[in-house]
């Protein structure tokens, strides 16, 4: 009867255990559909359209290209890929931008759980696919989920390294996602590149330190050997992008878009994704929202100090990625909000550790409740805005009407991004952007088309031209002083759209 009741309760343990699991996965389920509702439609901004305009060039192109670009180019050669699999689809390059992040959510059921604990793991996994940082950029054509994931997966290998013997395993996973995100994104180099210095330093001092113990000795030792060996390996792949990487820091040196930090945007950004003038989510709710989340974790980490070391160790990490970008800023300017994705997988996991340790279900409740309606507010607008009908009005007017032997010309005296945005969606069509303001970003251009530094530099051609710039019929006027009015407009239209606030001035002239 005894051994009869022993095996009851280990049933009634184990269903407790693939119990929470199932929650688990449910949570990644609807989490995953959670972040892809806004994500099925075709509407860019210019940092997309940049994106989308790259990667209709060649694998060697994309390098020569994004080498005068400001970030490393992996996510581009990634996104090639995707692009001759499905035709070059602006809805699947969206949907690549959430595959990392259900990745991500994955590893919390697989990895965090394991190496922390199930509650650890669900929270992780929740705040992946639930807070409004994640979900702002979950359909966002660009690298930052993606370095995100290659981040965290550097991160969560060197902490096994760390926490286990001498595994070779651990090493080559470690040394290949390190690499992929130097790869991916420069702040994401910065955040490898301190953790293979801290995993370096760290088995030096306790090399040293235990020289009398054979058993620790040995593992110090060959951990020390491999921290080496996989720091020259990174070191030697990487070569050929150091080069570039001088170059465009020295281009960015002379001086950048990026201009004085706003700290409170910044803050701001680490829980909600909220940048400049965005409506997603009234400012005064996100200040609320991240003040609340702030000062809960600051109490749990007070309440805890004791036994959070691990959390301890990934704030370090995190805080020397801000103060590293903050020392090079004094020179260059790169602090910016958004790059902060990039390690936002680290600050996702203190939270969700931290977290583990509340054990008022109450409170438990009221944060995640908490999280669950700022996002859904902020996932409704960007429902509202991304799947609006007047995103659709310029790109089907310029499709009724053009014809694969136009062109289109587009400037940057009112702003920039219109034109070049637009033309991402008519490559077949020549591009000519006059860079009348002098960015001198001819080279990284050429991933939309030709750069002009005069209207003098069309003058032989004969035809017909789009002109397309923001809401203001500006560049019209200049064209058509430039030529004596010597041209006939077929047609003129101006629009504003839901999406990202753009307007459009779009005309179509021919010049006999």
């Amino acid at each position: 009867m005894k051994k009869e009741a022993n095996k009851g309760m280990q049933m009634i343990k184990v269903m407790k255990k693939d119990w929470t699991k199932y929650i688990h996965i449910l949570i990644i389920i609807m989490g995953a559909m959670f972040i892809a509702f806004s994500c099925f439609h075709t509407n860019l901004w210019f940092d997309e359209s940049y994106s989308v305009a790259i990667v209709n060039h060649t694998f060697s192109e994309i390098w020569t290209i994004g080498s005068h670009d400001v970030h490393p180019v992996l996510y581009y050669e990634m996104l090639k890929i995707v692009g001759i699999l499905t035709n070059n689809s602006i809805l699947a390059y969206r949907l690549f931008s959430c595959l990392p992040l259900i990745i991500l959510s994955i590893l919390g059921i697989t990895h965090i759980r394991k190496d922390f604990g199930k509650k650890t793991g669900i929270i992780f996994s929740f705040l992946v696919l639930f807070m409004p940082v994640t979900l702002m950029y979950s359909g966002e054509i660009r690298m930052y989920t993606w370095s995100m994931l290659f981040v965290s997966i550097t991160s969560i290998y060197a902490y096994r390294i760390y926490k286990s013997g001498i595994s070779n395993k651990n090493w080559i996973i470690f040394s290949i996602f390190s690499l992929l995100s130097a790869y991916t994104h420069y702040y994401a180099l910065i955040a490898v590149a301190i953790i293979n210095i801290a995993l370096f330093m760290y088995f030096l001092i306790n090399n040293i330190k235990q020289r009398n113990y054979e058993v620790k000795y040995k593992k110090y030792s060959k951990n020390l050997r491999n921290s080496i060996i996989s720091a020259i390996i990174q070191i030697i792949l990487y070569i050929p992008w150091i080069s570039i990487f001088l170059a465009q820091y020295g281009q960015v040196s002379k001086g950048f878009w990026i201009g004085t930090p706003d700290f409170l945007e910044i803050f701001n950004f680490q829980f909600t994704g909220i940048l400049e003038k965005n409506t997603y989510l009234p400012q005064m709710l996100s200040y609320i929202f991240s003040a609340i989340m702030t000062i809960y974790m600051i109490i749990l980490f007070i309440k805890n100090f004791k036994e959070i070391k691990v959390a301890k160790l990934a704030l370090v990490i995190y805080a020397l990625v801000i103060v590293v970008v903050g020392v090079i800023s004094i020179a260059t300017p790169i602090l910016y909000a958004r790059y902060f994705l990039n390690i936002t997988g680290i600050f996702l996991f203190v939270f969700a550790f931290l977290m583990s340790k509340d054990d008022n279900k109450v409170t438990l409740g009221i944060i995640c409740t908490l999280i669950v309606i700022t996002s859904s507010i902020v996932n409704i607008n960007l429902i509202k805005n991304n799947y609006d009908k007047t995103n659709n009005l310029p790109i089907e007017f310029v499709q009724s009407e053009i014809k694969k032997e136009d062109i289109i010309l587009t400037d940057n005296k009112n702003g920039f991004g219109s034109g070049l945005v637009m033309s991402s969606y008519f490559q077949n069509n020549e591009l000519y952007f006059w860079d009348r303001e002098n960015w001198n970003t001819e080279e990284a251009y050429k991933a939309f088309g030709n750069t002009i530094y005069n209207l003098g530099e069309l003058e032989n051609y004969r035809g017909r031209i789009w002109i397309i710039s923001e809401n203001t019929d500006n560049l019209l006027v200049d064209v058509k002083d430039y030529f004596n009015n010597n041209i006939n407009i077929i047609k003129s239209q101006k629009y504003e759209i839901k999406y990202h606030g753009y307007k459009f001035a779009i005309s179509l002239i021919e010049r006999n």
